[in-house]
């Protein structure tokens, strides 16, 4: 990467003067999350009010005798908690993954579809449901292709000298996300139009209605192995973020600190896609947002956007849900929404960086 990519973010707003500060916008998200958590449990197609999910939370807190009726009871532990955790688990994962690649690249347009890790993901998850492989090895798949798209992209990045850094890393994602998507166009035209066809499109398309308590085993692990690193490490993501001339003489080994946080990044995105599919804009959008309330730091950074990205992925799931009669796409949605927003952040950044 060259010098001039250490303009970091063209959104420059202060980080709150305070500790308090910090701690407010933590704690009113996690609120936030928690509430939006009450009404998506209790809103779909089999209404619940408040009340009854507080006395059957309580009831199976104290052991008691549960006061809902054993179809309210599957409606709640087999179909609603195990969605709600799959949405919030994705959306964190997305998030923090935007936000790492983001500040590992000191570029605020990366993102795990503009790097084209979701592509190279979507296209070994696909190979997997061609190939009728099991879950765990359809997630093995699906981390195989986004890693190597992002070492692809980052390569061909490193490798071009003498042009714009940010220009040839947006530029290389893009066409090799592209080449993945050539790559899953032939398996859907090869897959069997009865079977595997409707599959790999619906899947494409962002879903987490068929998510069943069986699926978290492989999700939450993935995304709570990913997240792990990037906390521990998150001062030397910081220190990342001067350069690595900078970061070097502080201490900080840049090769091996650079290929954790892609592995730790690339592992979430990929458990993401292969349990939703494809959900973009979530990665690029809600880092942008975070970095708007707590600033650039990754220290704050990354727990502000775990929880910026669960609460808005839930919130778009259950408006996807109960919205109409038919269950809307997610990534149908998160386009749609994340457009206009992130328009609006670019015109935000702009009078802002020149004000």
């Amino acid at each position: 990467m060259t010098r001039s990519s250490t303009v970091f973010s063209p959104i420059r707003r202060r980080e709150p003067s305070s500790a308090f500060g910090y701690r407010a916008i933590v704690t009113g998200a996690a609120l936030a999350l928690l509430l939006i958590v009450v009404v998506a449990v209790a809103l779909g197609p089999y209404q619940l009010s408040a009340g009854d999910l507080f006395a059957f939370l309580v009831a199976k807190a104290t052991g008691a005798a549960s006061p809902l009726s054993p179809p309210t009871e599957t409606v709640i532990l087999q179909i609603r908690l195990p969605r709600v955790f799959a949405a919030t688990a994705v959306g964190a994962a997305l998030a923090a993954s935007g936000a790492a690649y983001q500040s590992l690249f000191r570029n605020p347009l990366v993102s795990p579809d503009i790097l084209g890790v979701s592509a190279g993901a979507a296209f070994g998850a696909v190979v997997g449901i061609f190939l009728s492989l099991p879950v765990l090895a359809i997630e093995a798949a699906s981390f195989a292709g986004g890693l190597a798209a992002v070492v692809i992209v980052y390569g061909i990045a490193t490798a071009i000298r003498g042009r714009d850094a940010v220009l040839v890393l947006v530029l290389a994602g893009v066409v090799i996300g592209a080449l993945f998507g050539a790559g899953v166009g032939l398996l859907k035209y090869l897959a069997d139009p009865y079977n595997q066809l409707p599959a790999i499109t619906f899947w494409l398309l962002g879903s987490l209605a068929a998510t069943n308590p069986g699926d978290l085993t492989s999700l939450l692990p993935a995304v709570a192995i990913g997240l792990v690193p990037l906390a521990l490490l998150r001062w030397r993501i910081d220190v990342m973020t001067l350069g690595d001339e900078e970061a070097t003489a502080l201490g900080v080994d840049t090769r091996k600190l650079r290929i954790v946080v892609i592995a730790a990044a690339t592992l979430m995105t990929s458990a993401a896609v292969a349990a939703s599919g494809i959900i973009g804009w979530v990665g690029l959008v809600v880092p942008h947002l975070a970095r708007l309330t707590v600033g650039p730091a990754f220290t704050r950074l990354l727990p502000v956007s775990v929880l910026y990205g669960a609460g808005y992925l839930l919130a778009v799931d259950t408006v996807a849900r109960t919205l109409g009669t038919v269950e809307l796409p997610l990534g149908v949605l998160t386009a749609a929404l994340g457009t206009p927003v992130f328009l609006w952040l670019l015109a935000v950044g702009r009078r802002t960086a020149w004000s």
